[in-house]
């Protein structure tokens, strides 16, 4: 088994990888052995047909294909996890030999970790973030937790008013013709919440329990779905219940309830400086995110587009594992959506390439500061892990592979270039 590197323009290169003859011979019978069943021959019983037979027949070929993938997906992983080259994008694999008896060839050409021409990273001049809590952010922190701490009364003897909570069947139609995703059963909505688009909850106010009644709506012209934007729907919909929201008075008692503390001022108080603390987080964020952004502006970066491709790919995976916790498949969005897998790509593109600057920054930003990892920060991080899938340290640090300590070694690096980043820019 050998490999050898060619590079090519445009941060890519050409990997030849040659595996000896046993190997490919073993493959092909390996081949055989999965394959036999399937072929029938006058004189022998179903799988028992001897290899050379089959070959002789179907020609020495007729294995090659199972015996080529096989040993593709087997020494392509080892080859390039012994490669200097760092590889950035799924590889385009050509088969160069293929024959009983010589050595199997295969080449896969792939982008390869592009040049940067870091700009400066010390002193970059950003936007000022604001950072301040204000009465009205304490007050809405509160609001939740008297709004879940709130009783559901039944409401028979009036309308439906806003705040209040009803129940609800309705189908929505555009041009007389129901829509996809427009009907729903004993549907739960707190008029005035804006859940539903345009004036649909107001609609609703003034409504007893059991009207039927239309209710007309126009989709706004940016609406997710585009077939639906911008048009105008009508939505039958029947009252079915109304639940008036009962919210208990804020004072001492109320802080009692629902803290630790005796009284609503000291309640107040450590809500107040908690979420300051995550403002001041979020801002810390914010601050370096424009300032790794600026970075990337004034810095010189070729990206290969193979290297894009492959970050697009693994947001829409990442986006489609979301879905799924959501009982949601990617197609069934798409589809909602009423856009091709590739128009998502297409979307997906800008923030791939946000995604590359960024870690090209912050990677160029850790070797030009001589950012070194310990072997303890690293156990710290596997600690963290452990707590986190709840296991044994020894066990989970057994489990994780070379390849992914010098994984997590770099994306400790990378935060710290990313905290040294913030803490020296400026805002203006």
């Amino acid at each position: 088994m050998s490999l050898s590197v060619e590079k090519l323009e445009g941060s890519m290169a050409k990997l030849t990888i040659e595996v000896p003859a046993e190997e490919f011979d073993k493959a092909v019978t390996e081949a055989y052995k999965k394959m036999k069943n399937r072929f029938s021959i006058p004189g022998f019983r179903k799988g028992k047909v001897p290899q050379a037979m089959i070959e002789k027949m179907y020609g020495a070929a007729v294995f090659y294909d199972e015996a080529a993938n096989a040993l593709i997906n087997e020494y392509y992983p080892k080859e390039i996890a012994a490669c200097e080259e760092e590889i950035v994008s799924n590889p385009e694999i050509d088969v160069e030999q293929i024959e009983k008896g010589k050595a199997f060839i295969f080449t896969a050409k792939v982008a390869i970790k592009p040049e940067i021409t870091l700009a400066d990273y010390k002193g970059v001049e950003i936007e000022k973030v604001d950072s301040e809590v204000t009465e009205e952010d304490v007050m809405a922190e509160i609001l939740k937790d008297q709004k879940e701490n709130s009783r559901s009364i039944t409401v028979e003897d009036r309308a439906a008013q806003l705040d209040d909570e009803v129940t609800i069947n309705f189908e929505g139609f555009i041009d007389g013709e129901a829509f996809e995703g427009g009907k729903g059963e004993n549907y739960k909505l707190t008029l005035g919440s804006h859940s539903f688009i345009d004036t649909f909850e107001d609609q609703i106010v003034g409504k007893n329990i059991g009207d039927s009644f239309d209710v007309n709506v126009t989709f706004p012209e940016d609406y997710q779905a585009e077939n639906l934007a911008g048009k105008p729907a009508v939505f039958k919909v029947d009252l079915l219940k109304i639940n008036a929201i009962e919210l208990p008075e804020l004072d001492d008692e109320f802080a009692e309830e629902v803290s630790s503390f005796e009284t609503f001022a000291e309640y107040k108080e450590d809500k107040m400086k908690f979420l300051q603390a995550k403002k001041d987080k979020e801002a810390e964020r914010e601050r370096q995110s424009k300032a790794v952004e600026k970075i990337a502006e004034a810095s010189t970066i070729e990206i290969p587009e193979p290297m894009i491709e492959y970050h697009q790919e693994r947001i829409v995976n990442e986006f489609a594992q979301n879905l799924q916790y959501q009982g949601l498949q990617l197609e069934q969005y798409l589809k909602l959506m009423n856009i091709s897998k590739e128009d998502f790509m297409e979307r997906v593109k800008p923030d791939a390439i946000a995604r590359i600057k960024t870690s090209l920054v912050l990677d160029a930003v850790a070797t030009a500061e001589n950012i070194v990892i310990s072997e303890d920060e690293i156990n710290e991080e596997i600690q963290n892990m452990a707590t986190m899938y709840q296991m044994d340290f020894d066990s989970l640090k057994e489990m994780v592979s070379e390849n992914e300590i010098k994984a997590i070694s770099k994306d400790l690096a990378a935060k710290k270039a990313l905290a040294l980043i913030g803490e020296n820019c400026k805002e203006v």
